[in-house]
């Protein structure tokens, strides 16, 4: 009711509109309009009580609701199901849960902040309170297990084409799961799948992106190696905008994922956004630690690198930091 009564006064275009009209036409009584109204305002909509005239939308907050998200959404069913929360452990964890019931394909878990945000190996991702886009996309693609650690290369593509579209921000890619800007890190993402045998029951795909967070948000651990978009461009980035583009992009590059059964069509663009491949590099494993070259990525993912020795090795996962740049975290 709350955002019906929100529709009905963005659809008014700025003109007031009585709470006895609101209440007429949504069958509610002018008490329960009011008490709406109060809920609005305190989620940050600027709403004007005008005697004899009624209520006037003056202002919308950058949240991320569906209602906040729309305006900015072309996709046909990534994003159009949103669970919305002020607050939540991990976007993730919610959305594990939440999968274990039948869910809609493309359904987007989002939160103004997460109270114990995860990065890859259980590690803490910083998430403050209306400063970033903490959200994961839920899927169920008919694809083998085995493919499924391709959609992060899918995610890291729409993420840094988003970008380059919503902020002008020339994001790159440190393979497999982190976007930097510099030698700074500004998202990071991270995919989860649960499946039987051959069948995938879903797969999850957390996005954390440092929107309009201040150094002193990040704190002095991690001030040297993590950035914003606010930091980079110097101005506040609206959220809401940047999380639709993110979406957007991502719909198009899954569309052409789970149609080719490969990342043939967009691979090209997503080594020109790479910030390893022609640089030294190290890999941490949980079996070993490598330096080599980072020659090229393939179309099953891996990154291909050259040793010491001048052997090619196919990497299929690890902790990767470019020669004498700090470690990300």
């Amino acid at each position: 009711m709350k955002n019906r009564i929100l529709e009905e006064l963005k659809s008014n275009n700025g003109q007031a509109v009585s709470g006895e009209d609101i209440s007429k036409k949504l069958g509610i009584s002018r008490t329960a309009v009011w008490k709406h109204i109060k809920k609005l305002r305190g989620e940050g909509y600027v709403i004007e009580s005008q005697t004899n005239s009624g209520y006037k939308l003056i202002e919308n907050p950058d949240i991320l609701s569906l209602s906040e998200l729309e305006p900015f959404l072309y996709t046909g069913f990534i994003g159009r199901s949103i669970i919305y929360l002020d607050n939540v452990t991990s976007t993730n964890t919610y959305a594990k849960k939440a999968a274990e019931e039948p869910f809609e394909e493309g359904t987007v878990i989002i939160a103004e902040e997460q109270t114990a945000g995860k990065g890859r190996l259980g590690r803490l991702w910083v998430s403050p309170k209306g400063k970033g886009i903490w959200m994961t996309i839920m899927l169920k693609p008919d694809i083998l297990p085995v493919d499924a650690p391709k959609l992060t290369i899918a995610a890291a593509h729409a993420v840094v084409k988003a970008f380059l579209r919503c902020c002008r921000l020339d994001a790159r890619i440190k393979w497999p799961n982190d976007i930097t800007v510099g030698s700074k890190k500004i998202c990071g993402i991270l995919t989860e799948m649960s499946a039987e045998g051959d069948e995938i029951k879903y797969v999850v795909i957390g996005i954390g992106i440092n929107a309009n967070i201040g150094l002193e948000d990040f704190g002095p651990e991690i001030s040297n190696i993590a950035t914003s978009v606010k930091l980079e461009s110097g101005r506040c980035v609206s959220r809401k905008a940047l999380a639709a583009s993110v979406l957007n992009e991502f719909e198009e590059v899954y569309k052409a994922f789970v149609r080719d059964g490969s990342i043939r069509s967009f691979l090209n663009e997503y080594k020109d956004k790479s910030a390893v491949l022609g640089k030294e590099i190290r890999i941490i494993s949980k079996k070993e630690e490598i330096t080599g070259f980072a020659l090229d990525i393939s179309e099953e993912g891996h990154l291909v690198v050259r040793l010491a020795d001048g052997s090619v090795r196919d990497i299929m996962s690890g902790e990767v930091s470019v020669r004498g740049v700090h470690e990300y975290i």
